[in-house]
C-alpha cells in the first residue's frame, strides 16, 4: 500500500518560489489501479516524478507498505519496489535491447526469457534483442520496450506517465492488455496519469489534479460522471 501524507514541491522561478504540488495526501491501495487526471499544466508529472524520486519533496511523507521512503533517491525506491514509466521513455545510444531488460531485471537474463517479454508488449524477439535503444525506435516501439523493462521484474507500484502519449493504435491496444494483465493479477498496484478515455475507464478509483491540488477522488462510478461533464476543461477523455 503507498501513503502519500501532505506532500509539496517547489520550484524557484527567477527568484520566485511557486508550489507545484500541494500538500496532498492519498493512498494506493494493493491490487488497486488509480489513475490521475486533470488540466495539462495542473501538476500530474512532477507528483508522479516526485513519487518515484526523480523531483525530490519539500514536505510530506512517502510510505510504501509501511516503510517510509521519503528519503530514498531513485535507485532506491526502484528496490524498495516501485517501477516508472516516463510519458517520452529515455533513449541510450550504445545499448541493446538485451541489455537494458537485463538491466531493468536487475539480473543477467537468458535470450529466451529476453524474446518472452518482448512478445508479450508485441514485438519480434528476433528483430529486436540486438538493436540499440536509439533514435532509430519509434514513439510505439519505445513504448511497447519500456513497458517491457517494467514487467522483467515485480514491482509493489508500478507508475506510467501518459503511456498513450505519441503512440500509434495498435500500441495502444497492446499496452491497454498489459495494464489489463497486471491489473487482473492484483500482485501489483498502478497509478496511470492519463487523459484516455479508454484507460481512465479502466481506474478503481480516479484522482483529478488541478493546480496542484487533488480537485476530486473517488470510485470511478462517482468521478467519470463528472469528467464527462468537464471533459474540455480538464482536456480528458482523448479518445484513440
Amino acid at each position: 500500500m503507498l501513503e502519500v501524507k501532505n506532500l509539496t514541491f517547489k520550484v524557484n522561478e527567477n527568484g520566485i518560489e511557486r508550489s507545484i504540488v500541494k500538500g496532498i495526501s492519498f493512498d494506493v491501495k494493493d491490487g488497486e489501479m488509480l489513475v490521475i487526471t486533470g488540466p495539462n499544466g495542473g501538476g500530474k508529472s512532477t507528483l508522479a516524478k516526485v513519487l518515484m524520486g526523480i523531483e525530490e519533496a519539500d514536505e510530506g511523507r512517502i510510505i510504501l507498505d509501511g516503510e517510509d521512503i521519503t528519503s530514498y533517491d531513485v535507485n532506491h525506491r526502484a528496490n524498495a519496489g516501485i517501477g516508472f514509466a516516463f510519458q517520452q521513455p529515455p533513449r541510450f545510444k550504445g545499448m541493446t535491447v538485451k541489455k537494458l531488460l537485463s538491466l531493468a531485471a536487475g539480473r543477467s537474463l537468458e535470450e529466451g526469457e529476453c524474446c518472452q517479454m518482448l512478445s508479450s508488449v508485441g514485438l519480434c524477439a528476433r528483430e529486436y534483442i540486438d538493436r540499440e535503444v536509439d533514435g532509430t525506435l519509434s514513439g510505439g516501439e519505445m513504448k511497447r520496450l519500456e513497458i517491457a523493462t517494467v514487467l522483467a521484474k515485480k514491482h509493489k507500484l508500478c507508475i506510467f506517465d501518459e503511456p498513450e502519449a505519441g503512440i500509434d493504435l495498435w500500441s495502444f491496444s497492446m499496452l491497454i492488455q498489459q495494464f489489463e494483465k497486471i491489473h487482473g493479477a492484483k500482485e501489483e498496484s498502478l497509478i496511470l496519469i492519463s487523459h484516455q478515455e479508454r484507460i481512465i475507464q479502466m481506474a478503481d478509483r480516479i484522482m483529478v489534479i488541478e493546480d496542484g491540488n487533488i480537485g476530486a477522488i473517488g470510485p470511478k462510478d462517482e468521478i467519470l460522471p463528472t469528467l464527462m461533464d468537464k471533459g474540455e476543461r480538464y482536456s480528458c477523455l482523448d479518445r484513440i
